[in-house]
């Protein structure tokens, strides 16, 4: 059984230094930075590696955000002091929410609104993020695999809100017109292709967060139509989607079942889907999988290590997630996945970086227990 995570990575502190200082805009020699995300890329996928991690990512070292980045590289998007969107879950718990943000128990970055039309106007970041997941796995043969992410049009509305085009469809369509680039040169690159889109799911406590379940599930299809319209010259087994609530400690309460918008996710190309099923809110939801007649061009990669607790999973508890998912498609159609990254917003996340690598090592383990018990 291979094994896999959703892509992001605790950053090392000096790759989180030039990170915002780019973000900050802030002069940072190029040189540098290609070095310092360089190196830790190379070191990245050594820990993989090491962990016996099948297949590797960059571990998305050089993006402050898994969507947010993007401001770097399309045009049409203007930095503005909008106030960021709150989950639904966190807002009705106030004194939670409010302890944690005075804290300092959240993500920093730059907010942008879109302004403008949109177009993939600086490609030399995205050759530079090739170009260092290229070195890094060249020449391994301990590697099955690398993939690299990139976020869906409708996250990437989610996080940046549109001031330009008349409608959320034209938004959404700009968006994946221009994030086709991307998407085409990951894959013309040797990698597959992972699209984070926790819009399908997340976006009902933010994006959508006044709406009734009816709606959003509609509004799903239309995301998921502008993402199959970006993707339509790729082949769906070199895509994986990424299906999110939030990778984030809160009550979560109100998070939309997948039993709700699974028809919709299964609709979508990508052959293989990433989803929640190890944290206490979805892990029971391996049953609307078992009851949901899954196509036959689709693997599983449910997440059976969480990614917001300390806690290290115990090998047996993996292989038995794991077992829950292998009787319902087989097991030559299941990867052993997470949850979430260990380190969704630079600079920011719960997990401590020795115990991510623990956490994977468990992983691992538990996907070897599976496999012996079948």
């Amino acid at each position: 059984m291979l094994t896999t995570h959703v892509g992001s990575l605790p950053r090392p502190q000096e790759v989180v230094d030039v990170v915002f200082a780019q973000d900050d805009g802030r002069t940072v020699d190029d040189a540098e930075f290609q070095r310092v995300v360089g190196a830790a890329v190379a070191d990245q996928v050594v820990h993989q590696v090491d962990a016996g991690i099948d297949l590797v990512s960059d571990g998305e070292m050089s993006k402050i955000g898994y969507a947010t980045y993007v401001r770097h590289r399309l045009s049409g998007f203007e930095l503005d002091d909008v106030p960021r969107a709150t989950p639904a879950d966190l807002d009705a718990f106030p004194r939670f929410r409010d302890r944690q943000v005075q804290s300092g128990a959240g993500p920093k970055y730059k907010r942008s609104v879109c302004r403008g039309p949109i177009a993939y106007e600086h490609r030399e970041p995205l050759q530079r993020d090739l170009a260092a997941l290229r070195a890094a796995v060249d020449g391994r043969d301990d590697i099955v695999g690398a993939f690299m992410n990139a976020p869906s049009p409708g996250v990437i509305a989610l996080f940046l809100p549109n001031e330009h085009y008349p409608s959320t469809g034209e938004y959404l369509a700009a968006i994946g017109a221009a994030m086709r680039e991307e998407y085409e040169a990951i894959v013309a690159a040797g990698f597959t292709l992972q699209i984070d889109a926790p819009d399908l799911a997340m976006g009902r406590h933010i994006m959508y967060r006044d709406e009734p379940d009816e709606v959003f599930v509609e509004r799903v299809a239309q995301h998921i139509d502008a993402l199959d319209d970006a993707l339509r010259d790729i082949p769906a087994d070199h895509v994986r989607l990424h299906l999110c609530w939030g990778n984030y400690e809160g009550p979560h309460h109100l998070d939309i079942p997948v039993e709700k918008i699974i028809g919709e996710v299964l609709r979508a190309k990508p052959s293989t889907i990433l989803f929640e099923a190890a944290n206490p809110r979805h892990a029971h939801e391996w049953t609307v999988w078992r009851d949901t007649p899954i196509p036959d061009d689709k693997v599983l990669a449910p997440g059976v290590i969480d990614t917001s607790t300390n806690y290290i999973e115990h090998p047996e508890l993996v292989a038995q997630r794991l077992r829950q998912f292998t009787d319902i498609v087989g097991p030559d159609r299941v990867i052993a996945g997470t949850d979430c990254g260990f380190g969704t917003w630079a600079g920011f996340g719960p997990i401590d970086p020795d115990i991510c690598w623990a956490k994977l090592r468990t992983l691992t383990e538990g996907a070897a227990l599976a496999d012996k018990h079948l």
